[in-house]
């Protein structure tokens, strides 16, 4: 009963939020359903594509969800179900769903431009370019985070190659997704070149995710990790470079059904656990201040959440993307702040999952949170090994995969702007304008195929090498970014002051947490034990702390020369 009590009160708190704070939100900055946006007014059959609002919400959500709403809460709850619960719903509502709107505002009063263009307006160029630089590492950590998480869903340790009956969850995993590529290439030409409405090609886009589903649940298809790894960044890099509306648009909107139908099912088996006891919640609410590991409550409790309360990633997929294809700015608050806290919901869910297998998890005996929280749920609703139980468990696998995927897809295309903006002079618009090595530098292949070899390379390290980096950087950059929009909102003259306590907590809980990173990869570095993983994870910890330091000053002089030009 007591993960009953908890989604019913998290739901409850994140509709109160959502009516309260977000409209309140939106009356302070004046969304204006009556003015063009920039999917309208700069439509370009690329990038800039106006779509039905359920669409982009699909596209929206499916790519701020990714992997990290369930390995986030997940790891976190060794601390306790309370200290996840409450950040999941503080930082929804005050933090994450604040930096969502901010952004996505913003960018579509700066022509759906990128943060970046956004902070050279208000902050200066040189602000603009360091900012560039921190975002790509950020990407970077972001590639090759997701990428870690789907081929560790897709490879099976046997190995082989090919098709195969009686597929593993892994297997089946794979084959669905694969095929998931095709119905999602299918559906975005018959609704952009055929015309077909969004309601009937939504009911055969669901139809397809049900018959490859039956497929692949009767057959699998098998690769090694490093082969996975290599389709992953091949797929990837295609995926960024091509029209949204072929890939990136239908795919992320289909994903989204996986989405609410994995939040069903976990709602459903939430209720049928409450009343049966076919499975109990057991994460001790609070396991104190400092656990047996000498992890602190602050900040490793806010870094390891991550996405299901507060992600930096989400800013520059709300300018990056999603600013690019809304449709009206009425739709900015459901998609830019809703998706958060419905994030946010799927990271209490998660919460609850684990709490169902919690000493399994707590002994090691899962290879992956994505793997807990699959079996969490499904243990609702069955015995480990019956049938129902593994039918769930691999659907919800599934899941996790394809959401994983489709932020890979964003982060990926993301990472195309970017790099080209950061070798562009102010006066040139796109790579074409460009000369001399400036112009390489500023193609959209070199950027793709240079960021996605990185990212697959660090793909090949431990998760847990990796995600508490990735953790750090991306609450870092939801800091920078909500100084990004406070400034440019008080140079607009608009109500700026909801920024400054999320701004300033999240800044000095990320710095802290780099900070303890580089102190104690300095001390492994000089033992023989140090490996390779050991020095990235320091240059990227020092690097980012560098940046992030020099743009919080130029962040300070920047609300200093408002202040001034106020008095």
């Amino acid at each position: 009963m007591t993960a009953l009590l908890i989604i019913l009160a998290a739901i409850a708190l994140l509709i109160i939020g959502y009516i309260t704070y977000g409209s309140w939100l939106a009356k302070q900055w004046g969304i204006d359903p009556s003015r063009k946006t920039p999917a309208i007014e700069k439509e370009d059959g690329v990038d800039y594509v106006a779509a039905p609002p359920a669409v982009l919400m699909g596209h929206h959500f499916s790519s701020i969800a990714g992997a990290g709403p369930i390995n986030g809460p997940i790891q976190a709850s060794i601390f306790g179900w309370v200290p996840v619960f409450l950040w999941c719903i503080v930082g929804g509502i005050f933090f994450g769903g604040l930096q969502d709107f901010g952004s996505l505002f913003a960018s579509i009063r700066h022509d759906g431009k990128s943060l970046g263009e956004i902070i050279n307006d208000t902050m200066g160029q040189k602000a603009k370019k360091l900012f560039l630089i921190f975002g790509l590492l950020v990407l970077i950590l972001v590639i090759a985070s997701f990428v870690n998480v789907v081929a560790g869903t897709f490879f099976t340790e046997e190995g082989g190659f090919g098709f195969t009956g009686n597929p593993t969850n892994n297997q089946t995993t794979a084959m669905i997704s694969l095929l998931f590529i095709l119905i999602a290439i299918v559906y975005g030409y018959v609704t952009n070149k055929m015309n077909i409405k969004t309601v009937p090609a939504s009911i055969c886009g669901v139809i397809g995710i049900i018959v490859i589903t039956v497929i692949g649940l009767n057959c699998g298809f098998v690769m090694s990790r490093t082969a996975w790894i290599v389709f992953i960044g091949v797929y990837i890099a295609v995926a960024s470079l091509v029209p949204v509306w072929i890939l990136l648009q239908p795919r992320d909107y289909l994903s989204s059904f996986l989405l609410y139908a994995m939040i069903g099912i976990a709602v459903i088996g939430i209720i049928v656990s409450a009343f049966s006891g076919s499975a109990s919640f057991s994460i001790p609410a609070f396991n104190g201040f400092k656990l047996e590991n000498g992890s602190f409550l602050f900040p490793t409790l806010f870094i390891t959440v991550a996405c299901g309360a507060c992600s930096g990633f989400h800013s520059l997929i709300s300018t990056g993307t999603t600013s690019k294809q809304l449709k009206s700015e009425k739709d900015a608050k459901p998609i830019g702040y809703g998706s958060m806290l419905i994030e946010s919901a799927l990271g209490i869910i998660s919460l609850i999952a684990v709490g169902m297998v919690y000493a399994k998890y707590t002994e090691g005996g899962f290879g992956s949170p994505s793997a807990a929280f699959g079996a969490g749920i499904a243990t609702m609703f069955g015995p480990e090994g019956s049938g129902i139980y593994n039918t769930i468990a691999a659907l919800l696998t599934l899941a996790v995969s394809v959401f994983a995927l489709t932020s890979l897809d964003t982060g990926t295309r993301l990472s195309r702007f970017m790099f080209s903006e950061l070798f562009l002079k102010e006066d040139e618009a796109t790579w074409q304008d460009a000369s001399g090595i400036r112009k390489l530098l500023a193609h959209p292949m070199f950027g793709t195929t240079l960021m996605v070899v990185i990212g697959c390379i660090l793909g090949g390290l431990k998760l847990s090498a990796i995600w508490a980096l990735f953790g750090a950087a991306n609450q870092l950059l939801a800091g920078i970014a909500l100084l990004a929009v406070c400034a440019w909102l008080g140079e607009v003259g608009k109500n700026n002051k909801m920024f400054f306590i999320p701004m300033i907590f999240m800044l000095c809980a990320t710095l802290t947490s780099l900070v303890q990173t580089i102190i104690k990869k300095f001390g492994v570095i000089t033992t023989p034990d140090a490996v390779w993983g050991d020095w990235f994870q320091l240059i990227f910890a020092l690097a980012m702390t560098i940046l992030a330091v020099i743009l919080v000053i130029e962040g300070i002089q920047t609300f200093s020369k408002q202040k001034k030009a106020k008095a």
